[in-house]
């Protein structure tokens, strides 16, 4: 008799909303993307608080808990028009706006004496082609911010580089939703897109080890 294979646990965060707003489609997307079963992938979902240091605790327990394979943490980026896979994650916070507890960090590290920055250790590009080829928009991004997204990415990637080093796990930004934009000339995407391509993405991460050699660079 043939053993089956495990299923590649992948754990998916999301945020609650913040800066005023009444949703955020990072967590809203992230909860319809595990809502349906998808063949060889044994899919989790948390939310983080938008908090400082609060963020990574809950990573951190999230992670001990389910032992992911694979970690997509999920932010929103409002102004983006497309599904944004993130290659590097700098140790600074450094807050324009606070985060929901009231903490507005200046130019302070995330990790104390820890690397200036880490690359995402997802397959970046493969993961943007397979978004692409299902139809929706998305690219390479190249900066995660300084807020709390960066924040929660930086110490994903610590985490992994320190302790889990069998454990692959990257950041990726969305667009608002339509909901979020009635009043202002912003591009959204609906949730259900994002989470069809968060799908796309933990799959592309599941059976992807080497990525694509493409160019996906900025010019600016």
């Amino acid at each position: 008799m043939t053993a089956t294979a495990a299923p590649t646990r992948v754990l998916f965060t999301g945020f609650e909303p913040f800066g005023g707003e009444s949703t955020n489609p990072s967590w809203e997307a992230v909860r319809v993307a595990v809502a349906a079963p998808l063949a060889g992938l044994e899919l989790h979902a948390v939310e983080l608080p938008c908090v400082y240091g609060e963020s990574l605790t809950a990573l951190r327990a999230a992670v001990d808990e389910i032992c992911p394979d694979v970690v997509v943490s999920v932010g929103q980026a409002g102004g983006r028009p497309d599904v944004t896979v993130e290659r590097v994650a700098l140790n600074v916070d450094d807050a324009r706006i606070p985060d929901t507890a009231g903490a507005e960090p200046i130019d302070e590290p995330i990790v104390p004496g820890g690397p200036a920055a880490y690359f995402s250790t997802l397959p970046i590009k493969a993961c943007v082609a397979a978004v692409r080829a299902a139809g929706l928009p998305a690219s390479v991004s190249n900066t995660a911010g300084t807020f709390v997204c960066n924040h929660v990415f930086y110490g994903l990637a610590h985490l992994i580089a320190t302790e889990l080093p069998h454990v692959r796990g990257g950041f990726v930004h969305v667009p608002y939703a339509p909901e979020q934009v009635t009043d202002r000339a912003q591009p959204s995407l609906l949730v259900a897109a994002v989470a069809a391509a968060l799908r796309e993405i933990a799959a592309t991460a599941a059976r992807t080890r080497t990525d694509l050699r493409v160019a996906e660079g900025a010019t600016h």
